[in-house]
């Protein structure tokens, strides 16, 4: 059964609040105030509150003047004047103030105001529905504004480094410097792949539908440790592996490899380049339904006032290497699009530990 729609009434007698209820009790949820104070207290405890009639001839505060009032604080819900036909100069000036939405002539008839709420709610309905688009709206404008400066940072610097190192092997003739100067071309072109395949992962995770395949995380983990290995290697991290599944998992599996490779990834290269005892933990268990997914490592850790803010688009924690600032938001992009959750433990030099739940679909 669909929720009640919540509706605010306020008029100062009485007699009027409990015919009211009485009317309309049985198709919508009644809230009833018999002054101002009380009305104020009710939008304050129930945001669900869509609807407010109120009558116009309240002591000490008119119903506009009341309207007036709660029009910023609490602008979701549609506002209706009660007024007798002795009050049109109020009327006009309710409208003209933008405080209410239509008015109903005292007495009243239950079709008067089922007319009214029926009004009403279509246009809280598409208010709501506007709100949402405007924040998302708002939300891709800084997106977009964000991607433009990184366009402009993150592409246009490997590629002035790449034209300078051509630029200066052209006056060079020692081979030494010559591959000094491929070498810089090599980590220019580095950044530039990585920032790519950055920007791939971002558009499969925004566009891409869900390809549902069972899971074997074996699988999954022996492809990491063929990636990964060579890393460790030639850091000299340790790097353990552990999986536990008996059960079958079902899910998609691009974002789960978005996930384990940008974490996996974090966990390499912030690694303490100073300390002898490197590595990185990758462990995966499946049990009732949930895949548990966690990445540990011994690097150099985030401090607690950057945790709430290392998943956002272009935001990087630690400049100690080079990177686009696309990796944890497209980790944390997958593991919401696969309904999942995140939680995340680090301390400065001693660590960071992610770890992953995600239901089988």
């Amino acid at each position: 059964m669909a929720e009640k729609i919540k509706i605010l009434y306020v008029d100062d007698e009485p007699g009027n609040l409990v015919g009211f209820k009485a009317s309309f009790r049985l198709d919508y949820h009644i809230l009833t105030a018999v002054n101002i104070p009380q009305a104020i207290n009710y939008l304050e405890n129930n945001p669900e509150i869509r609807i407010i009639f109120c009558d116009q001839r309240m002591p000490g505060k008119t119903g506009v003047d009341f309207f007036e009032e709660i029009k910023v604080t609490y602008p979701l819900p549609v506002r209706i004047l009660l007024t007798a036909y002795t009050d049109v100069e109020s009327i006009i000036e309710a409208i003209n103030r933008g405080n209410i939405f239509r008015y109903v002539k005292k007495p009243w008839t239950e079709a008067d105001i089922i007319s009214a709420i029926n009004e009403a709610n279509k246009f809280y309905m598409a208010n709501s529905m506007l709100l949402v688009k405007t924040d998302e709206l708002q939300k891709a404008y800084n997106e977009l504004t964000k991607f433009a400066y990184s366009i402009s940072h993150d592409i246009r610097g490997p590629l002035s480094g790449m034209l300078g190192a051509i630029n200066l092997a052209g006056e060079i003739d020692h081979i030494e410097e010559i591959k000094e100067m491929l070498l810089l071309m090599g980590k220019s072109l580095t950044k530039l792949d990585t920032y790519i395949l950055s920007m791939h992962d971002y558009y499969s995770l925004k566009r891409g539908e869900l390809n549902i395949t069972d899971i074997d995380f074996n699988k999954v983990a022996d492809d990491l440790k063929a990636i990964y290995s060579v890393v460790a290697k030639a850091n000299h991290v340790v790097f353990n592996v552990n999986v536990e599944q008996q059960d079958i998992f079902r899910s998609d599996e691009v974002p789960l490899n978005i996930i384990l490779n940008n974490l996996l990834s974090n966990a390499f290269k912030y690694q303490d380049k100073n300390s002898s005892d490197k590595v990185v933990e990758l462990s995966i268990k499946v049990y009732k339904g949930h895949a548990t997914i966690c990445v540990r490592d011994t690097g150099i850790g985030i401090l607690a006032s950057h945790i709430g803010e290392i998943f956002n688009l272009f935001y990087r924690a630690n400049y100690q290497e080079v990177g686009s600032g696309f990796g944890l938001y497209n980790a944390k992009s997958a593991i919401l699009k696969l309904n999942g959750h995140v939680d995340v433990n680090s301390a400065v030099n001693r660590g960071t530990i992610f770890t992953i739940t995600i239901p089988s679909i």
